[in-house]
């Protein structure tokens, strides 16, 4: 039986893990064997600049830490697996994919956004996703759209208006 020192640190990982994952917006595990060393630092510098992190952990530990929050992704856990998470829900995703269209080594598993395990097909749907500051200028030419339109017809009306008069 393991020591009580291997065991205590055994638990720090484990409540780590659970930490992050209860407070990510998303935690997607992904497998990036084939990948050198130069393509994992990539990975990692743009994750950084997308507001979202990188960690390996012990699938052992992993699986406790899920576990002990009612999540599913044993399936996700076979093999090497690297966690990205993220206060962004949708960050990490973009990032990872993006970065598997040039990288074939590296393979999306599974992972959990708001707060619920999900599938691949959700995680292709939301890399499809416009980043947020492009969700915001659809927005803002919404609204310009419409203040537009309102401009137009108070001014047709005003001209009506002079012409009956």
């Amino acid at each position: 039986m393991a020591n009580a020192k291997i065991l205590e640190a055994k638990q720090t990982v484990i409540d780590e893990i659970t930490e992050v994952a209860k407070n990510s917006a998303s935690f997607i595990l992904f497998d990036y064997r084939g990948l050198t060393a130069e393509e994992v630092a990539e990975l990692r510098r743009n994750l950084r600049e997308n507001g979202a992190k990188y960690k390996v952990w012990k699938n052992t530990l992993t699986k406790r830490a899920m576990d002990g929050l009612n999540f599913n992704l044993d399936d996700c856990l076979n093999g090497p697996s690297a966690m990205a998470y993220s206060d962004d829900s949708v960050a990490p995703i973009k990032v990872l994919s993006d970065f598997a269209k040039e990288h074939k080594a590296l393979e999306i598993k599974g992972g959990i956004v708001d707060g619920e395990v999900t599938t691949l097909e959700n995680i292709k749907a939301l890399s499809t996703l416009p980043s947020r500051e492009g969700l915001l200028t659809m927005l803002a030419s919404g609204l310009i759209g419409t203040v537009k339109d309102l401009s137009i017809a108070l001014n047709m009306l005003s001209e009506e208006k002079e012409k009956s008069e």
